[in-house]
């Protein structure tokens, strides 16, 4: 539970951003005084609604705590995309009145369009987060990989962020599509759950469904610290899934080799410091000339994975932004946002995550279940 002053400030900083929406678009909308009445109270109920929906499952139980959250997201959805119009509106109108042009038919129209582009963007974000997330494949080109693993399947799901609006059937629907690809082995790289065992385990116990020929792999991301991580490693190693903490695994494949290995999230240490994420120690003893792919929840455990002589890391977290403008964000963080990326000899493949976090919204960044096949890299052998 966040601490009191952190809520405050939290509260207040919300209060002045609802503020600074509501007196910069309202007194512009050419509607009935009643309309701006009903603007002025939804801006109120969402400053209120949007930290109760965060603050649910630590005040409430369900399902009350699921629908304050449900309305906090849907409300900070909406804001969002508020905020970013009104704050495009006012730059569009210095810039009109720079020009010398008159604002008032600008402000008029231009405050219509805020609320308008808000709601269609929220509208089609909620879609595009709830429906099952599209198959991306992408093939991953390594020197020297042996024959035997020339299109070897790895079907990547992350940051599924099962809670309190993603529940099992979504994951029931993200399970059987994975299926449906037949791979021989499912990464899943972190970020799986907000929330405890005991409030999620019935939810997840899909898991437990995964199909591979190799087996499905787990490492934690920064969400599974945030909900008990000593749990939730026990809960899925007992529906089957392999979690590896700082560590390998090495596969036979038609009599080749393949190094599978896996590092705790990158800020594993600040909730216990004997789980450091290491890729050189989850590296130590593999055998030489193997293939060595690694699952980091972070793309920025990328420098030391290729230090510790890894060919891919697949990573997560990032969303990809998960909605406009964000995406332009998150490389004040992480190296890489989304995709396939080199780094020296090392590929970095970055989901943009299967489900989502906070408000049910994903725009210009769509959710994704990846099928990454290994092939030899041109001119290797």
């Amino acid at each position: 539970m966040p601490s009191r002053r952190f809520l405050l400030t939290v509260a207040v900083l919300f209060g002045l951003l609802h503020a600074y929406i509501g007196l910069r678009v309202l007194p512009a909308l050419p509607v009935p005084g009643w309309a701006v009445w009903l603007g002025a109270v939804w801006l109120l109920s969402s400053w209120l609604l949007v930290p109760a929906g965060l603050l649910a499952r630590f005040l409430w139980k369900p399902p009350l705590a699921d629908r304050l959250a449900w309305a906090g997201m849907l409300c900070m959805g909406l804001f969002s995309s508020l905020l970013v119009a009104t704050v495009l509106r006012d730059l569009l109108l210095l810039v009109a009145r720079w020009l010398g042009e008159s604002s008032v038919a600008l402000g008029a129209w231009s405050a219509v369009a805020v609320v308008v582009l808000a709601l269609l963007v929220s509208l089609a974000g909620f879609i595009n987060a709830r429906r099952l997330a599209r198959l991306v494949e992408v093939d991953v080109p390594l020197a020297g990989l042996p024959v035997a693993l020339q299109g070897f399947r790895i079907a990547q799901i992350s940051d599924i962020h099962v809670g309190p609006t993603i529940k099992g059937d979504y994951l029931a629907r993200i399970v059987d599509r994975v299926n449906r690809l037949q791979p021989d082995l499912v990464a899943v790289t972190g970020d799986l759950v907000d929330g405890s065992v005991a409030e999620l385990s019935v939810h997840t116990a899909h898991l437990g469904r995964l199909q591979a020929r190799h087996g499905s792999y787990f490492v934690t991301g920064n969400h599974e610290y945030y909900a008990g991580a000593e749990s939730w490693v026990a809960e899925l190693r007992r529906l089957g899934l392999h979690v590896l903490m700082n560590e390998h695994v090495v596969l036979s494949h038609d009599g080749a080799q393949l190094v599978v290995a896996g590092v705790t999230d990158y800020g594993a240490h600040h909730f216990d410091p004997a789980q450091r994420s290491d890729p050189l120690r989850a590296a130590h003893g593999a055998p030489a000339g193997a293939p060595r792919v690694l699952l980091a929840h972070q793309p920025r455990s990328a420098p030391a994975a290729e230090q510790a002589g890894f060919d891919l890391q697949l990573s997560g977290h990032t969303h990809g932004g998960q909605f406009w403008p964000w995406n332009h964000f998150v490389p004040l963080q992480q190296p890489f946002t989304a995709g396939l990326h080199r780094l020296q000899r090392l590929w970095v493949y970055v989901s943009r995550g299967t489900g989502y976090w906070g408000p049910p919204k994903r725009f210009g960044a769509p959710s994704e279940i990846t099928c990454l096949r290994l092939v030899s890299a041109p001119g290797s052998t």
